[in-house]
């Protein structure tokens, strides 16, 4: 059985990106043959060169709402609040960060005479409702894009466009699904005229992306809910490349987790709702041929997900030669195109 300790592994703090580079598709790729473990160190702009048709590529097209907020109680105590999900137009699951928890019947003020009303704790997660204007409105006009606690840094201007994929479209999102954030219109266009297909889920990313695993047995970590719908397009076209002979290939670790879950019960088949999938070493694959990712936090569940797809072996190994090798790291970092193992 894997311990949490069996996914740790040390990381120069300069190597965690800060920003994203100059433009989309600058960034490295480390490819690694899940197989036999051989990496090699390769440009984003080869990516065309690791796939060929029938191959499809299944993107997320979450979008990233600007679900971070700043408020104040009436005692002028600053809260920080960033929007897990809305349950209505105004009502919403976020965390809260103040010097000291609200409870239930606390009100947060925010700019001008807006306000939220804490209705109830749940877990770690607090139950709001706005008053006067929808939490979609307030978003747009007070919310800052939620950039990772790693990014130390207020975000700014650029992070708008940058944290957010060319084809984003379904708003609900409050981290970036960051795999697809390298690819930029004319690598889409390419590969489209190279003969990739494209396919498209939603998978809501939730703060928990983020959250630690804090049980040493992994068969003890309780996973985060993020909402999902695989559509019966996307089921078709996988459907069709499979009979022609191609692969699927998952733009992230929310494409793998999401086609994963729909395929839960032996053949792929719509779903809409929330999934709470754990994918670690043991896990046997049913949809997902090969994976594009970024870099990903010591001990989180993505690394685990990884882990399982390609071999620990072959993951921890491919890391270290990428700290060695000085990649870039986390959500703005370089990238990884995997096989499975198996």
């Amino acid at each position: 059985m894997m311990r949490r300790s069996d996914f740790c592994f040390d990381l120069p703090s300069e190597l965690i990106a800060q920003r994203p580079s100059r433009t989309r598709g600058e960034s490295r790729l480390l490819a690694v043959h899940g197989p036999t473990g051989e990496t090699r160190d390769l440009a984003f702009a080869d990516l065309p060169r690791l796939l060929r048709p029938p191959d499809v590529l299944v993107f997320n097209d979450t979008r990233v709402m600007r679900a971070r907020l700043f408020g104040r109680k009436r005692s002028g105590g600053r809260v920080e609040i960033l929007i897990e999900r809305l349950e209505a137009a105004d009502l919403a699951i976020a965390h809260l960060r103040a010097s000291k928890s609200p409870e239930a019947g606390t009100r947060i003020l925010l700019e001008g005479e807006e306000h939220l009303d804490v209705l109830s704790r749940e877990g770690d997660l607090f139950r709001l409702r706005s008053r006067g204007s929808s939490f979609t409105e307030l978003m747009e006009r007070h919310g800052h894009m939620p950039l990772p606690h790693y990014i130390e840094r207020s975000d700014d201007a650029a992070d708008l466009e940058r944290y957010q994929t060319v084809y984003a479209r379904r708003e609900g999102a409050v981290a970036a699904p960051t795999a697809g954030l390298h690819f930029d219109t004319a690598m889409l266009v390419h590969l489209a005229q190279e003969g990739i297909a494209f396919a498209y889920i939603t998978l809501h990313v939730g703060a928990g992306t983020f959250q630690p695993v804090r049980a040493d047995e992994l068969d003890e970590h309780v996973m985060h809910a993020e909402w999902l719908e695989v559509d019966e397009a996307v089921c078709r076209r996988i459907a069709e490349t499979r009979s022609a002979g191609g692969r699927v290939v998952a733009v992230g670790t929310t494409s793998v987790r999401g086609l994963e879950t729909a395929g839960a019960n032996g053949g792929l088949q719509p779903f809409c709702g929330d999934t709470r999938l754990f994918i670690r070493p043991g896990y046997r694959f049913r949809v997902v041929d090969a994976m594009l990712t970024n870099f990903h936090l010591p001990e989180s569940t993505l690394l685990m997900l990884v882990a399982a797809f390609a071999g620990h072996e072959q993951v921890m190994s491919a890391y270290r030669h990428a700290v060695i090798d000085r990649y870039r790291f986390f959500s703005y970092g370089d990238a990884m195109f995997l096989t499975r193992r198996d």
